[in-house]
């Protein structure tokens, strides 16, 4: 019986909105945690991931995968293993279908986070593809986000998934070294091959461990500067 390995399918860097740059993300990960492999996955960009992935082919790092978190019109959809950037403010299903197109995966990244219908009503972005997830062409859906916060989307994303008999991811959403792997993906293997096979064939299992107090202040910190920079 092959190994279990451990993925982080869900983390950003200074690329985007998070703090740590790609080298720091691969250094800590390879270091300071049990994760076999990760996807960086920046907001509609993969500049990002393809530095880890050059840092890490140098330094015998953590395996990386080439992510984006792409803001469709709908909400965030993960691409995995893409090859090149995938265009913003696309439909849903547009966006599924472009990641598709290059022979990625497509994952509805907390589905239940501030979705169409809860952006109206506060005047936000709009964050999740709600229970449209079950209708579009998803190769699998985050029911574990360790983001603060999000217990009850969590809970809403596993009665989807488990309705919909789509494949089941755990992930950090880090934003700082502290939350990597707070939630993860366990699946058969250690590589980024058998990963996606377990994706492909719905075998994962998401994990999730809690935050030390520590962790939780520094993500705090984040998400106050955060709010003041987009303000």
């Amino acid at each position: 019986m092959p190994a279990q390995g451990l993925a982080d399918l869900h983390l950003h860097t200074s690329h985007s909105d998070g703090w740590p740059s790609p080298v720091e993300v691969v250094d800590h990960v390879t270091l300071e945690t049990d994760l076999d492999v990760i996807a960086i996955t920046d907001h509609d960009t993969i500049e990002g991931a393809l530095r880890a992935v050059e840092h890490s082919a140098r330094t015998g790092g953590v395996k990386v995968i080439v992510g984006e978190e792409v803001s469709s019109r709908q909400g965030h959809i993960i691409g995995l293993f893409l090859e090149r950037r995938v265009r913003p403010d696309l439909s849903a299903a547009a966006t599924i279908d472009e990641i598709h197109r290059q022979g990625g995966l497509a994952i509805a990244a907390h589905p239940f986070w501030r979705t169409e219908r809860m952006a109206e009503r506060f005047r936000g972005s709009v964050h999740g593809v709600g229970w449209l997830a079950a209708e579009l062409d998803f190769d699998a859906i985050e029911v574990e986000n360790s983001t603060p916060g999000l217990g009850l989307a969590n809970v809403l994303a596993r009665r989807l998934a488990d309705g919909s008999g789509c494949a089941c991811t755990g992930s950090s959403d880090a934003h700082i070294l502290d939350a990597i792997g707070k939630s993860a993906t366990a699946f058969n293997g250690r590589s980024t091959r058998a990963l996606r096979s377990a994706i492909e064939t719905g075998t994962t299992v998401p994990v999730r461990s809690r935050y030390e107090v520590s962790a939780l202040l520094r993500y705090l910190a984040w998400g106050l500067n955060h709010e003041r920079v987009a303000n």
